[in-house]
């Protein structure tokens, strides 16, 4: 059986693009920060949160979130990152929550934008 020499050496290739993500989420924060607090558990969580589970999120950290859990919730922490907002008369605009797809087992989180004072 021959081998293809190209394919042993792209499988033989550093990966670059590994490294440069873990540097990509410990450069400086961009944005407001954002917090991800678990509010309620119905039923059972396959990924493991738990009431009182809180994490700093945003467009580059996912926090080791579940990963359906982090799609869903992916454009809210974005607005909140960048400064967007839902209209005032809705509540806080700092604040957001929302529920994952897992109906039978859904978790609620909270997240909430950080202004931190300069």
């Amino acid at each position: 059986m021959e081998v293809d020499e190209s394919v042993a050496r792209v499988e033989n290739k550093p990966e670059p693009e590994l490294r440069r993500q873990k540097v990509m989420s410990e450069e400086r924060r961009v944005g407001y920060r954002v917090v991800g607090t678990i509010k309620g558990v119905k039923g059972f969580c396959s990924a493991g949160h738990k009431v009182g589970d809180q994490f700093e999120l945003s467009g580059h950290n996912t926090a080791d979130m579940c990963g359906f859990f982090y799609h869903d919730i992916f454009p809210y922490i974005i607005m909140l990152q960048f400064g967007g907002a839902f209209p005032a008369e809705w509540g806080d605009p700092d604040v957001v929550e929302l529920e994952c797809m897992d109906r039978a087992n859904a978790v609620k989180i909270e997240l909430r934008r950080i202004i931190d004072e300069a």
